[in-house]
């Protein structure tokens, strides 16, 4: 436990005294990100926050991981530092969608190939339990981590969103991790926790700087990492064994629920307007509630309390219901959610043009 507190001190010791150096070089440099149609801002804001996430993370890992107990730790701190290389990158001077996959693709190999973050099956789900060829797996594991990674960064549309949404991801996961003894993830994940609520003092509304894709990339990264190793470990242990999840991968989509349900819901009716999945609109949930009147830090509360809500549903129900109707109860409730606040902005837009 000590260990734990250890890093993520450390994390939130150097992110909260390096940012605020990071804003003033950002503007003197004139490194910010402007207002756009898009837009949720309104002034000129550095986006580069990531910085300060990534520099303390990395500083806590490598001083308190216990490196006997993780060889592994070398290769995600190689994926760490290409997805922040090519998130600075992109939120200095903006990187094609096809090269940034094309990097964050090179991430995950050396995640999946050298450091044994892999999925390796489909654990039940769909009622798989049949063994297919590891390429497949390979294939199918590299696809999960291009999505969630790109989940991240699509939910960065506010302020306090994305490291909120993180920070709880990887503190659920991380507190799982110590419960079941496995203290180099837990280690991993605090620190990215520390970081990230060092950050949020300065993200948080009137913002003075976003997490920008540097941050938002490392965190989705982190998160998939932590995410993937819970599915794999529950799969293996014994029944009765100490923190067993018999539901895994519902128990995984119930944690990240926001990000994971979000990005699919708008690729989704993006392909049904004719569009390109990768186009960028309005209308992700954040957008909704802001539409709906709510400021940046009330909408970032109830996505947040949201989220709190599906984590519990789904680590209480995880024995009581079969897992597929666990994951219909959470996809369900997600879309009523969702569907309820689209027909109320769409109610209140109407208000206001009968008013005029």
């Amino acid at each position: 436990m000590f260990i734990l507190i250890l890093s993520f001190l450390t994390a939130f010791t150097l992110a909260y005294f390096a940012i605020p150096h990071i804003i003033n070089i950002a503007r003197d440099k004139n490194l910010c990100d402007e207002p756009s149609e898009r837009s949720s801002h309104t002034i000129s804001t550095p986006a580069l926050g990531g910085i300060g996430i990534f520099s303390a993370a990395i500083f806590a890992i490598v001083l308190w991981t216990p490196f006997r107990e993780f060889g592994n730790l070398q290769y995600i701190l190689c994926a760490f530092i290409i997805v922040f290389l090519i998130g600075v990158k992109d939120d200095i001077s903006p990187v094609s969608p096809i090269n940034k996959i094309i990097g964050v693709a090179l991430a995950a190999s050396i995640l999946v190939f050298k450091s044994d973050i892999m999925l390796r099956g489909f654990y039940g789900f769909f009622g798989l339990h049949a063994e297919l060829p590891v390429p497949f797996y390979t294939g199918l594991t590299i696809f999960t981590i291009l999505g969630i990674v790109n989940a991240f960064n699509l939910i960065d549309g506010i302020n306090g969103l994305a490291g909120s949404i993180g920070a709880l991801i990887c503190g659920t996961l991380g507190c799982w991790f110590f419960y079941v003894g496995r203290i180099e993830f837990a280690v991993v994940a605090f620190t990215i926790v520390g970081a990230i609520i060092a950050f949020l003092k300065y993200n948080y509304s009137p913002a003075r700087i976003f997490m920008g894709d540097s941050g938002s990339l490392l965190v989705g990264t982190a998160s998939v990492i932590l995410v993937i190793k819970f599915i794999d470990m529950n799969y293996y242990m014994e029944i009765g064994q100490k923190g067993k999840i018999l539901a895994s991968p519902v128990v995984a989509i119930g944690v990240m629920i926001l990000p994971l349900y979000d990005t699919l819901r708008v690729f989704v009716t993006r392909l049904l307007r004719g569009q390109s999945p990768l186009n960028a609109d309005r209308r992700h949930i954040h957008h909704l509630l802001i539409d709906y009147g709510f400021s940046h830090m009330q909408a970032t509360g109830i996505l947040v309390s949201v989220n709190v809500i599906f984590i519990l549903l789904a680590f209480s129900l995880n024995r009581a219901l079969e897992m597929h109707l666990l994951l219909v109860l959470i996809l369900g409730l997600a879309s009523s959610l969702t569907y309820w606040l689209h027909k109320a902005v769409l109610r209140k837009k109407q208000k206001k043009l009968m008013l005029r």
